[in-house]
């Protein structure tokens, strides 16, 4: 990776860092924060202004991939973090559910991911770019963390209004970072027109509808787990919830010490098809050892350990190979296609995973991801991987 690849890399990893930064800080802290509101929210418009950013998200970030396309990459992520800014500043200056419920659909109408990752694929060759996505993936397990620690003490230091001033400023900065320390691409193919055909192509085509139907399954299993892992330690006993950051370092740390040498060896031995099915049956293991092992601390940690393995190589390879897959000209649409399942899955697996366990209890919703993981893994033997380029 030349020295200009680890650069760009780095900033736009710390951009998409950021806007995963104002969804992951207000989870420990925001239900708390509402049901004092005026007016008593109920639980519904808490779960509406939390979930909200999600499906706008979903919503935009075709029209923003293929809007870079056309425009470029740097206007789209100015306009995108814009209106991040303007939705933080409408949420911090309320005390009203229905208002905080539009600040935070604004929020989300930034949907700037398709557009970070297409630019980092033009900034990256072929042959660096899990890499690239990989620093992009450590970056966002580093923002959970950090947002589990930090939450609760700028909650106390300005409160929630404060961390949506707070998120609003640091949202300004990377404007600033984006205009002065990336460059300006001058090669990059546009489209001129957005061509029906085209579209149609790519939102159909069976190589991209794996990956894309992969990332919907990986997220809808991380937020499906992770609507009940918090409970599932309390239930067992393990650990008061103030101390669940120690569990997710931990194994944090240590799934990214085993995934970066996973990624380079594979790289260079061109066996990224070998590895990317390992790494879908690796999280099917992970929700069996959930079931049947995880009654104490010990038995959580493995099964966790199992499952960010699995997750953090596929989260790095899967945008590296829809960039590879996808035409140079329509990456930016291919990529919003591919985000745009990415925050379905997350939206599914929080209310499905939520609607099972309130129903059937915690295994039933580890049965759901290991379903949604099988069908993956089946539609994913007749897959292609291309070869790296130089």
């Amino acid at each position: 990776m030349t020295s200009q690849e680890l650069k760009s890399s780095v900033i736009l990893a710390s951009i998409y860092s950021l806007r995963m930064f104002g969804m992951f800080i207000l989870l420990p802290i925001f239900a708390i924060y509402a049901i004092n509101l005026p007016n008593t929210p109920t639980e519904m418009q808490i779960g509406l202004a939390l979930g909200i950013y999600g499906l706008t998200q979903a919503f935009f970030q075709i029209p923003f991939g293929i809007a870079s396309d056309i425009f470029g990459r740097k206007p789209l992520i100015y306009f995108g973090l814009g209106l991040f800014i303007i939705g933080s500043l409408i949420a911090g200056s309320t005390d009203q559910i229905e208002f905080i419920i539009l600040g935070r659909a604004i929020q989300g109408s930034g949907a700037i991911s398709a557009v970070l990752t297409a630019f980092l694929s033009d900034l990256t060759s072929p042959a660096q770019r899990t890499k690239s996505m990989a620093i992009i993936g450590a970056a966002i397990g580093l923002t959970f963390l950090l947002s589990l620690i930090l939450a609760p003490a700028l909650n106390h230091k300005i409160g929630v209004p404060g961390i949506f001033s707070l998120i609003a400023l640091l949202s300004l900065a990377a404007i600033f970072i984006v205009k002065f320390f990336l460059p300006n691409l001058t090669q990059v193919p546009k489209l001129k027109l957005i061509n029906k055909d085209a579209f149609k192509k790519i939102l159909f085509r069976f190589d991209l509808q794996q990956l894309n139907f992969g990332i919907f399954t990986l997220h809808a299993c991380q937020i499906a787990m992770f609507m009940i892992i918090p409970f599932y330690l309390i239930d067992q006993g393990a650990m008061h919830l103030s101390e669940h950051w120690k569990v997710y370092c931990f194994v944090l740390i240590i799934s990214f010490v085993i995934v970066f040498p996973m990624i380079i060896i594979t790289e260079k031995l061109s066996k990224t098809k070998v590895t990317f099915f390992a790494s879908i049956a690796v999280l099917i293991c992970a929700q069996c050892l959930f079931i049947l092992i995880s009654q104490d601390l010990k038995g959580i940690l493995i099964a966790l350990l199992v499952f960010f393995v699995g997750f953090n190589f596929l989260e790095a390879t899967l945008p590296s190979l829809v960039s590879k897959i996808a035409p140079d000209n329509e990456r930016g649409l291919a990529l919003g296609v591919y985000n745009t399942s990415q925050s379905l899955g997350i939206f599914v697996g929080g209310f499905v995973g939520g609607l099972l366990n309130k129903f059937y209890g915690y295994d039933a919703t580890f049965f759901f991801c290991i379903i949604l993981l099988a069908t993956w893994l089946l539609l994913s033997f007749k897959m292609n991987i291309p070869k790296n380029k130089s």
